[in-house]
């Protein structure tokens, strides 16, 4: 499992109705097809790209940009984010 858990920053939680995209993170060791994989058999929805990034604090964060409009939203509702 490469998936840790959703980020809940102001930042994070605005770009899920701006740009349907959420924010996770994820294990140091994970890809981005890794990530894209866990993420469309899990819950169900297409990913369209995913861009990693790493903090100063040494956690690896997935932004993740959903295909279907709506769907960062909807799926934020069911991870209890928003």
């Amino acid at each position: 499992m490469f998936i840790r858990h959703v980020l809940t920053t102001e930042k994070a939680v605005a770009g899920i109705e701006k740009d349907n995209k959420l924010v996770f993170v994820v294990s140091e060791k994970s890809t981005k097809s890794d990530i894209k994989k866990e993420l469309e058999t899990e819950y169900k929805e297409k990913v369209k790209s995913v861009r990693t990034s790493i903090s100063i604090r040494g956690h690896k964060k997935a932004i993740v940009l959903f295909a279907r409009k709506g769907a960062a939203s909807e799926l934020a509702g069911k991870l209890k984010v928003i």
